[in-house]
């Protein structure tokens, strides 16, 4: 039996080769094996990383997806957000290229229609390493539709049963809206439809400064959206270090971006093609009228439609399915890793719980999530990227702290860039140069914050770092002269006097 079509707006060729590759139409399910070593529901990050391990070790898997092969990454998260970035960024150096002597006509702006074709093309290119084809040619058995488990060790499928020795649950999360009145009356967008858009809205309301929504936020007020950001909460990015995202709220002020904090949404009414968002600001009434709302806060974990209750899992509609410290559920026999049971909603943490399920499933491993180092970036322009313990954190778990930052207003490379607004900051147990967190408020931040993860990983110390020759001139160069200044804390008086005595000795 084909599998249900499915289909994207707009209906273009790249959506066409999108769907061809990660739900294909003219898909004919595999008869099933007699017993499977592992059989995965979900081919989202976790999925795809489960399903891909486990066969290459040998094991015969089984992968069920009922919609899209690469789940929100692929399709409507990560891919599609940072080519937008891209683009967006590309335009903030049109703008702000007379900063450096480069003369733009007058009157540059973004093709958003070729903005988004873009995006869609290389998203298309992309989605041929989640394809359905790709999976079966690694010797996995693909499986196009809803998957039901109908007992501790078994899972319907197109009207066929896969019977395992172990399962991974990895069916992700979809976006939440708030309940707010009027909201579903008036329409809305999420992650899930923002890539959609054919037409750049002239005006757009962001509900959630998160990380998707400052960024996003930012990629179309720079595509030309006059945009409002709604927080409810004390100021945006209200996770992240608040010097970190103090600079970005600079960032976004001087983007011309419309922040609004601390106020409650009363209700949303529709007007004809426009939206009205009525809001309360300290006994305040205020309307902030748009043609497009984004909402960005929150996700909700699919459990629904799993029959979880036949296989004994427990689960949650609002926090997930439950598990333990090594991924595995109330049912022995079953794991789950991604979005569906941690609260770090990333694809790489994705992929890492992926790693853990195989070890522990297969192979009666014992790793432990609770040992993962985990960073994360946000990829607003500066890029925030963190990793480890807050400094109030580490407090309030009796670890003693000190903290060292370099800004990078005295880094040459960021000087040279015209990116000084930023710094690299790393926490370390007091008494020893271990690290216990970073923060790195840089353009690239991302890609600096692995030199600091991959320290806490090896257990390498701020002297290990100081001891590492850094390019020169680069700007994570910062992570060099933070080193250097936990050296310079070592030099107490005593021992100050100390080498003033010996040198004066060898003189």
């Amino acid at each position: 039996m084909a599998t249900p079509a499915l289909s994207l707006t707009p209906t273009d060729s790249y959506d066409r080769q999108l769907i061809s590759n990660v739900h294909p139409s003219d898909w004919r399910n595999p008869e099933p094996a007699a017993r499977y070593n592992l059989v995965v529901i979900g081919a989202g990050t976790a999925g795809l990383v489960s399903a891909a391990a486990a066969t290459g070790l040998g094991a015969k898997v089984a992968l069920i997806e009922r919609e899209l092969m690469g789940g929100d990454c692929l399709n409507v998260g990560c891919v599609p957000s940072k080519a937008l970035i891209r683009s967006a960024r590309a335009l903030g150096d049109v703008r702000d290229s007379g900063d450096y002597g480069v003369a733009v006509p007058t009157g540059a702006g973004v093709d958003f229609t070729a903005t988004m074709e873009r995006m869609r093309r290389l998203r298309a290119e992309l989605s041929a390493k989640d394809s359905a084809i790709r999976y079966r040619g690694l010797g996995v058995d693909v499986f196009v539709g809803e998957g039901r488990f109908s007992g501790a060790d078994s899972i319907d499928v197109g009207g066929k049963t896969l019977r395992f020795g172990r399962a991974v649950i990895a069916t992700g999360s979809r976006a939440s809206a708030p309940s707010i009145p009027g909201l579903s009356e008036a329409g809305f967008l999420t992650n899930e439809t923002i890539f959609s858009l054919t037409a750049l809205p002239k005006r757009l309301v962001v509900i959630g400064a998160g990380p998707l929504g400052c960024e996003l936020a930012q990629a179309f007020r720079r595509f030309g959206a006059d945009v409002a950001l709604l927080e409810a909460e004390s100021g945006i990015l209200p996770r992240e270090d608040r010097e970190a995202a103090e600079i970005v709220r600079r960032a976004l002020v001087h983007d011309r971006i419309d922040i609004v904090e601390g106020c409650k949404i009363v209700h949303i009414a529709a007007n004809g093609a426009e939206k009205i968002v009525n809001l309360e600001c300290g006994g305040a009434s205020r309307e902030i009228a748009c043609d497009e709302i984004l909402v960005g806060a929150g996700r909700t974990p699919n459990v629904d439609g799993l029959n979880l209750e036949a296989a004994g899992v427990e689960h949650d509609r609002r926090t997930g399915v439950k598990v333990n410290d090594h991924l595995r559920t109330s049912n022995p026999r079953i794991f789950a890793a991604g979005d569906i049971c941690t609260v770090y909603k990333f694809t790489h943490m994705s992929d890492a719980m992926a790693r853990i399920v195989i070890r522990n499933a297969l192979f009666l491993g014992r790793e432990r999530v609770s040992a993962l180092t985990l960073p994360w970036c946000t990829y607003t322009d500066p890029e925030i990227a963190h990793v480890g313990l807050y400094e109030h954190e580490a407090r309030a778990r009796g670890i003693p702290v000190k903290t060292f930052m370099q800004a990078l207003s005295d880094v040459d490379r960021a000087v040279l860039d015209g990116e000084t607004d930023g710094f690299v900051k790393v926490h370390v147990r007091e008494g020893s140069d271990e690290i216990v967190g970073a923060t790195v408020v840089a353009s690239h931040a991302g890609e600096m914050i692995s030199e600091l993860t991959l320290a806490m990983v090896g257990k390498l110390g701020l002297s290990t770092i100081s001891r590492t020759i850094h390019p020169y001139p680069t700007q994570a160069e910062a992570i060099h002269k933070v080193a250097d200044a936990y050296n310079r804390s070592r030099l107490t008086p005593r021992v100050s006097w100390l080498l003033r005595k010996w040198l004066a000795w060898r003189r």
